[in-house]
């Protein structure tokens, strides 16, 4: 008896040294929990990560619910030895169970007993209740990869459906522990949905936005009879912006930020960008700051329009993709017609900054001289008349004769006016030497 008891206790240690583990990392999940929630007003910034460590918590009670029920399965089997050993008297005894205990009356016990006949879930001697699935899978003697993996399966599944497949018998434990389960797997499962529910609609807010201004935009332009190909322009702008931004509105989240933080981000998007254009590439630090704090995100389609010939200019385009077409007609010449290419880096607007530079600038815009259209896709950022005008009586340099030079060399208008003299310069002179050759006999 001393020995079984000691056997016995043995066991007890275990089973509940197994269990009690547990108990510090569930007391130190929820105050962690709380603390972050505390120090950061959330759980975490993204939806998405919210949703993941609730679905972490569900998969760790899962494991431990499956391991408890493996462990408690033992435990059940254990208790069916025994009575059965009470059954069959003083030829039965109990520290034969113990595996320390290997002689020939334990052997021949074991070859003349029924115990194994009697244990099983198959057998009404004993009821197993929630534990039978395991005896019947002889998950007892199978490998530990394998118990592991079907006792977090059976925690998963049993947590899942709140416990309502479980068909427990009279035991008080077993229902207690089918309890556990039906109440963890509520409050559990009502976390990871209410979390995925608020990940999804973070992530399906923008686009439903999005979706309900394209039909409202739709209906608008079918009561008021857009053209088709009105509609179709409308259709690829709309689709642009949104792969562009996501529905986001830069503007609208700057003016949230303080002017420091703001001209940091400012500085950070767009300083590279404008260095880019060789008209800016030697200004100081400040002047280029200023015209970066000043720079407002542009997206435009293949087929728009920017500016036309003559038309007034109100911003000046620095270009960070896609392509632009310009071509002039000087005011519809006849006969007159020249295009170039605008792409990535370049710039276009040249006539607002002639103006800005203009000591005494009129109170009218310039008027274009080219017409710009968009061949791609394009984005880009726009520097309007009045932050132009603010930037150029702010910062003197770019009055410089350096940067007027400069300006006038990359500028495509004053490319096309150098053309323009050169071509008359050289039919002057054809024209005099013809006249000369026709003179001179």
């Amino acid at each position: 008896m001393l020995k079984e008891s000691a056997t016995a206790n043995r066991k007890d240690i275990l089973r509940f040294s197994i269990i009690f583990q547990y108990l510090p990392r569930l007391f130190q999940i929820f105050p962690l929990t709380r603390q972050i929630v505390m120090a950061t007003g959330a759980m975490t910034e993204n939806a998405w990560a919210s949703a993941a460590y609730n679905l972490i918590l569900y998969m760790l009670a899962s494991h431990v619910l499956g391991a408890l029920w493996y462990l408690f399965s033992v435990q059940r089997q254990e208790a069916c030895w025994r009575e059965a050993c009470n059954l069959e008297g003083p030829m039965c005894r109990t520290e034969f169970f113990d595996c320390n205990t290997v002689s020939s009356n334990r052997t021949i016990w074991y070859e003349l007993s029924n115990i194994t006949r009697l244990c099983t879930p198959d057998n009404s001697f004993y009821q197993f209740g929630i534990y039978a699935e395991a005896f019947n899978y002889k998950l007892t003697t199978s490998a530990f990869t394998q118990k592991y993996f079907y006792c977090f399966w059976w925690g998963l599944k049993n947590l899942s459906c709140l416990g309502q497949n479980l068909a427990t018998s009279l035991y008080i434990g077993e229902i207690s522990f089918a309890i556990v389960i039906g109440v963890l797997g509520l409050v559990l499962f009502a976390l990871l949905i209410g979390n995925m529910q608020s990940y999804l609609q973070a992530t399906m807010i923008r686009l439903e936005e999005w979706r309900t201004k394209r039909t409202d935009m739709e209906r608008w332009m079918h009561h008021r009879q857009i053209p088709q190909p009105l509609k179709q322009c409308v259709r690829r702008y709309q689709q642009y912006k949104w792969v562009a931004t996501r529905g986001v509105d830069e503007e609208a989240l700057l003016k949230d930020l303080p002017m420091d933080i703001r001209r940091d981000i400012k500085r950070h998007l767009c300083l590279d960008l404008v260095r880019r254009v060789p008209l800016f590439d030697e200004m100081d630090e400040r002047t280029l700051e200023a015209i970066c704090e000043r720079l407002r995100p542009a997206l435009y389609t293949r087929g728009t329009r920017l500016v036309r010939e003559l038309d007034p200019v109100d911003s000046m385009l620095f270009i960070i993709r896609g392509y632009l077409d310009s071509y002039t007609t000087q005011g519809g010449r006849s006969g007159f017609f020249n295009s170039c290419r605008i792409g990535a880096g370049e710039f276009c607007g040249e006539e607002l900054l002639t103006w800005a530079l203009d000591p005494r600038p009129s109170e009218y815009l310039p008027r274009s001289t080219r017409t710009v259209r968009a061949v791609s896709e394009v984005e880009a950022f726009a520097l309007v008349a009045e932050d132009l005008r603010f930037v150029a009586s702010q910062f003197r340099r770019l009055h410089s004769a350096r940067i007027r030079h400069r300006f006038r060399f990359y500028s495509h208008q004053w490319r096309t006016w150098a053309a323009c003299f050169i071509q008359a310069a050289w039919r002057r002179h054809k024209r005099r030497r013809a006249s000369m050759e026709h003179r001179m006999p």
